[in-house]
Formats: C-alpha cells, structure tokens, sequence
C-alpha cells in the first residue's frame, strides 16, 4: 500500500498528498513508528528542529537509503526554519543543521516554521521575568524570503514554502517574491476549515497542508485547556459507519476531497495503515456539504504555549 495521490506544485513537483507526521514524537517512538510508516508506504515525511527528532529521523532514512529499499526520489520530506531562526542571516545555517541531522544533501520542502522571531538559542527559548517569551520584534518577511530563495537556488532545498502564516503575510512575499511559495501548512480539520485562506491560496497556484487534521488531543496538557474531540463528532461517526470506515479516515478524506494534503501523527502501527488506506473510497457530495458546514473556527494550535507570544507584532493569529 502506498499515497496514490499527489499535490502538484506550480512547478510540476509532485508531493504526496499523505504523509507522516512527527510532531512531539519522542526518538524511541518516531523511529519505531517511521519504521513502520515507510513500511506502510508513506513517502511524504514532516519534521522540523523544534520537534527535536530530526536526528533519529534522519537515521532511520540512511538505513532505509543504505539498504535500498527506498530511492532518495521517491522520498518527500519536508522540515522547517525554527521560530529562533526567522531571520535573513539564520536561513543557511539552520537548513544546513537539519540537512545534516537528517542525513541528506537536500530537504524536499523548507517552510518557515512562523512568522514571527524569538531570540537564537541553543537550549529552551528564553523567557522574562514574567513568564513571557523574549520576543525579537524585527521580523522582516521580505528579507526573509529571499534569503529562502537563495537556498534553493542552491540546492539545499527543492521547493520553499510557509507555515503558519496569514493571509497579509503571505501576500507580503507574494509582492516581493522572485520565487513564490510552493505550499502553505497550517492548521486545518472539521472545526477549522479556513476556506477563505485555502481559496486564496489556491488563486495563486500555493498548495495547502493540514496539520492537526484528526484534532490534538495529546497538547491538552501542553496548552493546559481541554480541545475538542474530532473523531467523537456524530456527524463524522455517522459517514464512517456507512461507508464502513474509521473516523479518522473520513476526517483524512474529507481534506483530500478538498484539494488539500494532510500529515497525521501516528505512532500506533494500525492506524498508520488505516490512516494511508484513503483511496479506495470518497464521501460523496451530501457528505462532504455536512462536513463542510461542521466548521467552527476553532483553533487547537494558538501557540498558547508560547506564553506572550501574542505581543509579536507579527503573530499570525
């Protein structure tokens, strides 16, 4: 079993619609689960440093590569400039880090992780006397982009893109841009759908990536407030009964059927498999309208774990 689909960039790469998420996977269990996730078929593989496994990662990729039971070209994988990055002169550095712990001579796909900048560290992000994230408040987005452009015009990354960002945001690259983003990843599921940011990034030839598409239930204790419960909604337990699927596999669906690539995290071996089994069915149009309408604008991943991040003048949200 393998992603049967692709997202086609405006450059005519092909990304896996599906892949593997790794966010907060501890070592021990990402290299277990990516193991077992390339085994499964994904192809299409998510990082970044902040997650802090990217060296794992990266073993379990040159064992696969060194064995050759996977080419480098059917690989997509993707990491991200960190938050203590987000500057012109940290581009090289940090891609160059991460290209080194993943073991490769290129990323598939760079994003910057946020819009926003905190200052470089080499251990936890700093905080204040008050509790609060120390803030490097001279983000500067157009600077920024180009270094990004640089480095792919260098080869250490194939396509560039954004995370997290918003709708002025985007289009302030968009003005400035020699090369415009191949992909924006944000949060998107049921309960946050944001079609008018997906509509126009679809307008301008930016493909979309949900993260958190099955919800988040493991941050609760990272943000220190109850989330919502995705796959407990009646509507999407209703679909999946009839079409003699999971839960999450409609959830999954329904953003392919959007037109939008998806990474859930999964360390559990049987639902990485029903997780990829996505394409041997489709919710029909009924359907898809009561998912549609299920929206809510609620937001999961505010970066409440960033005590006072809401004080950058570029937070996103």
């Amino acid at each position: 079993m393998a992603c049967k689909m692709n997202i086609v960039f405006d450059n005519g790469t092909k990304m896996p619609a599906l892949g593997f998420g790794t966010w907060r996977a501890p070592d021990d269990e990402v290299e277990k689960a990516l193991n077992e996730a390339l085994e499964a078929g994904y192809r299409h593989i998510d990082t970044a440093p902040v997650y802090m496994n990217e060296k794992t990662i990266g073993k379990v990729l040159k064992e696969w590569l060194d064995a050759g039971k996977v080419t480098r070209n059917e690989l997509f994988v993707v990491t991200k400039l960190p938050p203590h990055g987000t500057r012109a002169s940290s581009v090289e550095k940090f891609l160059k880090r991460s290209l080194a712990d993943l073991q490769l001579e290129y990323v598939d796909l760079y994003h910057i992780h946020v819009p926003f900048t905190v200052p470089e560290v080499d251990g936890p992000f700093l905080m204040d006397d008050n509790g609060e994230i120390v803030l490097e408040t001279t983000t500067d987005h157009v600077a920024l982009w180009k270094a990004m452009e640089k480095v792919l015009e260098a080869g250490l990354a194939r396509n560039i893109g954004l995370s997290n960002f918003n709708q002025r945001q985007i289009q302030r690259i968009l003005d400035n841009c020699q090369i415009k983003p191949a992909n924006l990843q944000i949060e998107n599921h049921i309960y946050l759908q944001q079609p008018e940011l997906v509509e126009f990034c679809k307008r301008n030839g930016i493909t979309v990536t949900a993260y958190s598409p099955l919800g988040s239930k493991g941050i609760e204790q990272l943000l220190n407030r109850q989330v919502p419960d995705l796959l407990d909604n009646p509507v999407v337990k209703e679909i999946a009964q009839k079409l003699d699927k999971s839960a999450a596999q409609i959830l999954l669906r329904h953003l392919l059927q959007r037109g939008i690539s998806t990474i859930p995290k999964s360390t559990n071996s049987k639902r990485l498999r029903d997780n990829i089994d996505l394409f041997g069915f489709s919710i029909d149009d009924a359907d898809m309208q009561r998912l549609n309408e299920l929206d809510q604008n609620v937001r999961i991943c505010d970066f409440g774990f960033f005590p006072g991040i809401t004080k950058h003048p570029e937070f996103p949200f």
